[in-house]
């Protein structure tokens, strides 16, 4: 009898303080469709629908912290005041309906659009390592002092906290594509000369300790999963590592501060990570630190990710079997999907039922409602 070759993809998965049904994610894409900053009924009717048709595990949109300039955008939803009732009802929505989630606790740093007039605060710096908005860039504001990084680490564990007692199964660190916590372990914007700079271990400080507040405040029961990239949005041909070893020198320090769950983002999740391997990095992360994993990257499309492709046609693409062989050889633990399930709610169904032709291709009108 032949082989089922997505089969791995609908095995429960138990590790990093998460028991699944399957294997498959909601990758956190943000919507915005959070007017004022507070998630609406719409939006917990939009989580609901993927975890009443096979998600295993929901990562919501990045949230924003309680910091003053935390946001981009009055419409990506806040994680504090009065849009965590909003958020209440996402949990008790995707419980009712069996799901697993989890928000994606966010700042952007320096990322904040100073053409806009969208963000809150607007007329406060940005905070940042270095002032940078990108490598060889002139500096724009002032570095943040260590009251403000200080802050920063207070409002992540606030909201992280925050979401244990909204009943959510676990909260996500946004640690990638060149938000707050990217910008201090990239060496080409962290240029600080105190204890938040350096070499590659200095730089891992910030994450190092906001982790460890995180983990302080939640207490040891509480999954946290740290999202990390080498590409930036600055910059997609960035690296914080160029070698295995110096990947371990930067994430070792910072899994044994808290992380449960690596989730390792790459525009396209086939293409190895270091010469000599096929290994994503998702999969190297995995076999440096021993944490499980969750891998990205253009999955279940016939085009890569990146920004100018957003409002395009990405395709479809219903051949799984090659990621769900490498699932199923342990060199990663959970796969994400982002934009197939931005634009069909059904798709692990239809998946799980072999149902490719009624797969709904990604299209630029997906991103105009929450379906």
């Amino acid at each position: 009898m032949a082989t089922d070759p997505i089969a791995p993809l609908f095995e429960p998965f138990e590790g990093g303080g998460l028991k699944l049904k399957n294997r498959i994610a909601m990758s956190p894409m943000t919507r915005w469709k959070s007017p004022d900053q507070f998630p609406g009924p719409e939006v917990a009717a939009y989580y609901r629908r993927r975890a009443e048709n096979e998600v295993g595990l929901i990562i919501t949109e990045g949230t924003t912290v309680d910091h003053p300039v935390s946001s981009y955008s009055e419409r990506v939803p806040a994680f504090h005041g009065r849009a965590l009732d909003g958020w209440r009802r996402v949990v008790d929505e995707v419980h009712s309906a069996g799901g697993v989630i989890v928000p994606q606790l966010w700042h952007v740093g320096i990322m904040r659009d100073p053409r806009t007039d969208d963000y809150p605060n607007r007329h406060l710096p940005s905070a940042s390592p270095s002032g940078r908005f990108k490598p060889g860039g002139k500096q724009v504001f002032e570095p943040a002092t260590k009251a403000e990084i200080q802050g920063i680490k207070d409002s992540f564990a606030r909201a992280a906290v925050s979401a244990r007692e909204l009943g959510f199964d676990g909260c996500e660190i946004h640690g990638a594509h060149g938000y707050i916590l990217d910008q201090f372990l990239w060496g080409a914007l962290n240029l600080r000369d105190d204890e938040y700079g350096g070499d590659d271990v200095a730089r891992t400080r910030f994450a190092v300790e906001l982790i460890a507040a995180i983990r302080a405040a939640v207490g040891p029961d509480f999954p946290i999963i740290l999202r990390i990239s080498q590409w930036k949005q600055q910059d997609y041909k960035a690296r914080l590592a160029q070698t295995p070893q110096q990947l371990k020198a930067i994430f070792q320090p910072i899994a044994d501060a808290g992380v449960d769950i690596f989730h390792v983002s790459q525009r396209r999740w086939w293409e190895p990570e270091f010469e000599g391997s096929e290994w994503n990095g998702a999969g190297w992360i995995k076999h440096l630190t021993g944490r499980p994993v969750i891998t990205v990257g253009s999955v279940g499309l016939s085009g890569a990710m990146s920004v100018t492709e957003l409002g395009e046609h990405a395709g479809v693409s219903a051949d799984l079997s090659p990621i769900a062989k490498r699932l199923a050889a342990g060199e990663f633990d959970i796969v994400a999907v982002g934009r197939a399930l931005l634009t069909d709610p059904m798709w692990a169904r239809k998946i799980k039922e072999r149902r490719f032709d009624d797969l709904i291709p990604f299209s630029k009108d997906s991103l105009e409602k929450l379906y």
